[in-house]
């Protein structure tokens, strides 16, 4: 399929073409191009709306980074012979274009930060800054690699270190650690360029995990994840700390302790923080514990800023990593469902989150101590 770039399509005459995106719901949740039409690519086939577009209009399909669309077959039946392009770089061409001029950058950085302090000061500074006490996440000397994957989380978790620096109640150090484990060009050059425009000033060190992971065909994003922890905390201790701090939030937490019930056939949380089994004197905190996904996507809307959902180069041939073969993650079901209970019960996602705070060991018939597990039968 021939291909246009950003500037070619801003080029065009209002109304003179269709843009498509062909990501599947857990991309497109992330931010789509402004007008453009979401078609699956897996059901463009079958879709009516893409059927009934007038023929004199250009279809414009994009992707992530603009690989899957160059694939595309423009003489499918399902095209009606209309002009068919393919968006050179995607979703991320799209967004890297919007933030390239210094000036650009210094006011989103203002923006973003101001953002914090007052608009959304109650919604996630409040919530940060009370986790880091409840838990004891931050204590006086420590030196925390803030690690960041490029995504709407890790980078609001950055500025949000560097707000409550700022308030110097604690001396500590950051260093904001980012692991290339082999993205795709396009992928990192998002992640530098979402960096500088939020003056993040971010370590880049590199890693090969994509490759090693890269003929796994049974949940290699499991693998990937295991063995990025891994590459993180030897990459932090090298550098002299002695935490790494992961962006993982509210719905996170709820969603894990559902999950494993449903699919693990086991009670248990994701910690606020946690002590490194092979990395002697490091511990891994989790300082967003208590701030809500919606919340982040606020801020982000708010400051009209686009993120990766996943940087990996698997991104555009799987759909959102996702470890049971069907279309949607086993998270993003998870996350459904929840929604479903919450139109009956309000009150559902902080009963998941409470109940893990309220274990009565009593009325539970077998549970694990230190990896060794105890039965009722034994006090009983």
């Amino acid at each position: 399929m021939r291909e246009m770039t950003y500037d070619e399509l801003r080029g065009l005459p209002e109304g003179s073409y269709v843009l498509i995106d062909i990501r599947d719901e857990g991309l497109t949740a992330y931010g789509m191009i402004p007008g453009a039409v979401s078609i699956f690519v897996d059901d463009l086939g079958t879709n009516r709306e893409l059927a009934d577009i007038p023929k004199d209009k250009k279809l414009i399909f994009y992707c992530e980074i603009g690989r899957r669309t160059r694939e595309l077959d423009e003489s499918l039946e399902c095209f009606g012979g209309r002009e068919c392009y393919s968006l050179s770089e995607g979703y991320v061409g799209y967004v890297r274009a919007g933030i390239k001029s210094k000036e650009d950058r210094e006011e989103r950085k203002k923006r973003a930060e101001n953002s914090i302090q007052k608009k959304f000061h109650k919604q996630l500074f409040s919530p940060f800054a009370r986790a880091c006490k409840t838990y004891r996440l931050i204590e006086d000397g420590d030196h925390i690699a803030v690690c960041i994957s490029g995504g709407k989380d890790s980078m609001l978790m950055a500025k949000l270190f560097q707000e409550i620096q700022r308030h110097r109640q604690m001396e500590f150090q950051l260093t904001f650690l980012v692991m290339d484990p082999g993205y795709n060009k396009e992928n990192r050059a998002l992640i530098e360029s979402n960096a500088r425009a939020l003056g993040i000033p971010v370590t880049i060190f590199e890693s090969t995990i994509f490759d090693a992971v890269d003929t796994i065909e049974k949940s290699p994003c499991y693998l990937c994840a295991r063995m990025r922890r891994g590459y993180l905390y030897n990459k932090a201790k090298e550098l002299g700390c002695n935490k790494i701090a992961l962006g993982h939030h509210y719905d996170d937490v709820i969603e894990t302790i559902l999950m494993g019930m449903i699919h693990g056939a086991q009670i248990q949380t994701m910690m606020p923080k946690l002590h490194s089994i092979h990395f002697e004197g490091m511990e891994l905190i989790r300082p967003m514990y208590l701030i809500r996904e919606a919340d982040i996507c606020a801020w982000r809307d708010y400051n009209e800023l686009h993120f990766l959902q996943c940087a990996c180069h698997f991104t555009d041939t799987c759909t959102t990593c996702h470890e049971d073969g069907t279309t949607s993650s086993m998270r993003l079901e998870t996350k459904k469902l929840i929604a479903e209970l919450k139109k009956i019960n309000p009150y559902v996602e902080s009963n998941i989150f409470r109940s893990v705070e309220n274990v009565n060991l009593d009325t539970v018939i077998e549970y694990k101590k230190n990896g060794v597990r105890h039965h009722f039968l034994e006090d009983y």
